[in-house]
């Protein structure tokens, strides 16, 4: 038994393009090779699943992000809005403080968690859902 990650970008008219790992880290860490030009100055849906394997077969879907990627003109991730997005994540932490105030709750993070998710999330529509689902188990959805 194991786990493995399968990265799947939703077009616009809800088509599923599966993207391997490899090309995906090569995308998140800014090598030459990684950028995708169809995408240029696109912001693109992207789910990210986790997945059981049981002799190197999924089995069982364990969790799934959905989340946006933002790509500059030549087709690779914008690292500004990645500035900006990490940014906001660091604001969606609980403040660390040994004051408790009685009369005052310090509530940013829970304004910053609802800004995070409008701006970097995404909800996929049943049928969306119901593709990623069935192309990661592998399952013919005809």
């Amino acid at each position: 038994m194991g786990l493995a990650v399968r990265v799947f970008l939703v077009e616009d008219d809800g088509y599923l393009r599966r993207l391997p790992l490899a090309r995906y880290e090569r995308l998140l860490r800014g090598e030459a090779e990684g950028f995708l030009p169809q995408y240029a100055g696109k912001r693109v849906r992207h789910a990210l699943v986790v997945v059981d394997l049981v002799d190197r077969k999924p089995i069982e879907i364990r969790h799934v992000e959905y989340s946006w990627l933002s790509f500059d003109t030549a087709g690779r991730l914008d690292r500004s809005e990645q500035e900006k997005e990490v940014r906001l994540a660091m604001e969606v932490l609980p403040p660390v403080s040994g004051e408790e105030s009685l009369q005052l709750i310090d509530a940013r993070h829970r304004f910053a968690r609802k800004s995070y998710d409008d701006r970097y999330k995404w909800k996929p529509s049943p049928d969306i859902q119901a593709a990623i689902m069935a192309a990661t188990l592998g399952q013919n959805t005809a």
